[in-house]
């Protein structure tokens, strides 16, 4: 199937948020995924980073004797808040991470964290931030360097990146070296809440300006790079525009903000690794440039 045939598609499935949706996406996508090999990287997989059952991870890195000192891209899938995976061994997503950042040279780590309803906020931000201090104290043994560790999470993992960045406890600044955020929620103020949202992040309004990301966002000093898509919800667009705003407002100038023409919520992380996509040799360039 060609890439604008692709499109056409994702723009039939429409931008409302369903297992359909889900589904067909990733079914459109399957043939394409990119697949690691053990036989040209080093895979590691569900390895504990903390005590939690949840609190595991997936590392791909290229062979120790032809790289050191690689960049790390740390992973964190969405599933609004209460589901998702990093993926299993057999599964087509998200193993396709792995090998994307292994082609481009760089060490990529999937991160299973966990989930709302039995763990609220800021959990998800604690355990990416527990995640970081493991692979800086582990991942030179296989080629990565702890200074160039970049964050990049999609839906509620963006959002629980965007967390961890914001959050005064957990020392973002001193951990990595910059971070993406995919379709991620930013401003809890402003968003329509679902009980998706409201699992994690609580339903006392009271809370929602403290529990919201958007001023560290604009205050950090991290790059950052934003990714929105073309058939993202409305909320979504909605997220992405207080980013600009209040960057325009506080900083006098835009984010790097990408936005995702012919892409859904979903398809970004998915076609990471395909051979002739543009957007996996754009990420990769940003990770090896901070």
């Amino acid at each position: 199937m060609s890439a604008p045939q692709r499109v056409d598609h994702l723009r039939a499935l429409g931008t409302k948020i369903s297992p359909e949706m889900l589904q067909q996406t990733m079914a459109l996508f399957a043939p394409y995924a990119a697949r690691p090999d053990s036989s040209s990287g080093i895979i590691r997989r569900d390895v504990a980073y903390g005590d939690h059952e949840r609190h595991r991870l997936d590392i791909f890195a290229p062979h120790m004797e032809e790289e050191q000192g690689l960049p790390v891209v740390v992973f964190v899938h969405g599933g609004g808040f209460v589901g998702g995976d990093k993926g299993a061994e057999d599964a087509l997503f998200y193993n396709n991470i792995g090998a994307w950042a292994v082609r481009h040279g760089m060490v990529g780590v999937t991160l299973r964290y966990r989930l709302a309803p039995s763990s609220p906020w800021p959990a998800g931000a604690e355990d990416i931030a527990q995640a970081v201090q493991w692979l800086r104290n582990h991942i030179q043994k296989v080629g990565g360097d702890t200074g160039r560790i970049v964050a990049m999470g999609q839906s509620a993992g963006a959002a629980h990146v965007a967390g961890y960045i914001a959050h005064p406890d957990l020392d973002a600044e001193a951990s990595i070296a910059g971070a993406i955020m995919m379709s991620g929620i930013y401003d809890l103020e402003t968003l329509a809440h679902s009980p998706l949202e409201n699992a994690y992040y609580g339903t006392d309004s009271a809370l929602f300006a403290e529990r919201s990301s958007l001023t560290g966002l604009v205050r950090t000093s991290l790059p950052c790079l934003f990714t929105l898509s073309e058939f993202d919800p409305d909320s979504f667009q909605m997220q992405a525009e207080r980013v600009v705003h209040e960057n325009c407002r506080v900083n006098g100038r835009w984010p790097r903000m990408r936005y995702l023409s012919g892409h859904n919520h979903l398809s970004p992380a998915l076609i990471l690794g395909e051979l002739d996509d543009p957007l996996s040799a754009e990420l990769a360039d940003f990770i090896k440039s901070v």
